[in-house]
């Protein structure tokens, strides 16, 4: 039996969510190029305070979609969880964006660097500066194909498990890279 002590109060624990986001890159900068890039925000991403990252995907080379000629990109999908609240995590994404001079000048054109907060627990939001979950998410293979290897178990809410929605979207224009891959993290260890 627990005795309580009087005038101590215990804080609570900070609360953890699970979160999801993707990366993708096609334009390289001072950092170097596309997979250079991606892997420094992976490690800026598992740096950050309240932030654990739990699982990185293979990274994946992947055809343009939006219409908009220009390079293939380069795609992994981070899982992980965090402390911060879902607005503060996308201010990190936005950050780390920042970090690599992206831009938004021409809608999914090339970038730098793009992050994209795909689920946040199973949160809903309509906003249009965080809807959750990602619009769109469900019917793109190159985030599907990675958060599916990333996280075998993930559901997107509202629309079911990830792995069965890329058996429905397929698998077109997404294939692994054949490029040294450093930012692979399991159990939050490198691997």
């Amino acid at each position: 039996r627990r005795r309580r002590r009087r005038g101590r109060h215990r804080r609570p624990a900070p609360s953890v969510t699970g979160f999801a986001v993707s990366l993708g890159s096609n334009l390289p900068d001072a950092v170097g190029d596309s997979p250079a890039i991606l892997a420094d925000a992976v490690a800026r991403l598992a740096a950050a305070d309240g932030v654990r990252v739990v699982a990185v995907s293979s990274l994946y080379r992947t055809a343009p979609v939006g219409g908009v000629e220009q390079p293939d990109f380069f795609n992994a999908v981070v899982v992980g969880e965090t402390t911060l609240g879902a607005e503060d995590l996308l201010a990190l994404c936005q950050a780390v964006e920042a970090a690599h001079h992206r831009t938004r000048e021409v809608r999914w054109g090339p970038r730098t660097l793009d992050i994209d907060v795909l689920a946040f627990g199973d949160e809903l939001s309509e906003d249009p500066a965080l809807t959750l979950p990602h619009p769109r998410a469900h019917e793109r293979a190159f985030v599907l194909v990675p958060w599916a290897e990333a996280d075998a178990d993930a559901h997107l809410v509202g629309r079911g498990r990830v792995a069965d929605l890329v058996d429905a979207v397929g698998t077109d224009g997404v294939r692994i890279a054949d490029l040294p891959w450093p930012a692979r993290h399991e159990g939050g260890r490198r691997g």
